[in-house]
């Protein structure tokens, strides 16, 4: 599947966000998958979104399926890829690198926060072949932290006694931010990342 949605902008940290390049069609569909959910969104409403007639909508996509399983997959392709980033200019302790990897985690689902409620809502809307494909990067999103927190239990960095369970523990709780995060709201993404990053850790027993 070709994934047309730029990942992360050029010469940008993986801190920062500028508006994601999609094409019209997937920020119609994206926008109707938001508000009336994949079931209650129309072909006719997603290409009338578009500025496009549905016969031209069909041009560029085939169903609403192919549209939501690229918009899916896209999602999933600029967090990982964030995330990679964000492990990449990491220190070498598990601290570090869980510190870096878990606030990607949550800046994404801030700054993403529509595209990620979407992904979490509509998996259930994805043809299987495409929620294999959708499965398979998000399960490699969760390995990622598994890894780590794993690693820093042996290090003796990290106390947890369960630690697949709380790093997916951590997971839920940074994917459930796109829930109620408003740019507007109290607190800022900065002193988010601060206080999630404290119960983070808590979480998996770092010992400093």
């Amino acid at each position: 599947m070709e994934i047309r949605a730029v990942s992360v902008d050029e010469g940008r940290s993986w801190r920062e966000y500028a508006e994601p390049v999609m094409t019209r069609p997937l920020v119609a569909a994206l926008d109707a998958f938001a508000e009336s959910g994949y079931d209650g969104a129309s072909i006719r409403d997603i290409a009338n979104r578009a500025g496009l007639s549905v016969p031209g909508l069909y041009h560029h996509y085939p169903s609403k399926q192919a549209l939501l399983a690229e918009l899916m997959t896209a999602v999933m392709a600029e967090l990982l890829e964030r995330s990679r980033q964000a492990l990449a200019s990491a220190g070498d302790s598990a601290s570090e690198r869980f510190d870096a990897v878990v606030e990607s985690l949550l800046r994404f689902h801030m700054f993403r926060r529509e595209q990620a409620f979407v992904g979490a809502s509509e998996i259930r809307s994805l043809a299987p072949e495409n929620r294999s494909a959708y499965v398979a990067l998000r399960d490699e999103q969760q390995r990622m932290l598994d890894e780590i927190v794993r690693a820093g239990v042996a290090a003796g960095e990290f106390g947890t006694r369960f630690p697949d369970d709380a790093s997916r523990a951590v997971t839920t709780m940074c994917v459930a931010v796109a829930t109620w995060y408003r740019p507007d709201g109290p607190q800022s993404p900065d002193e988010i990342v601060e206080r999630y990053l404290a119960i983070a850790r808590s979480a998996v027993g770092a010992t400093a």
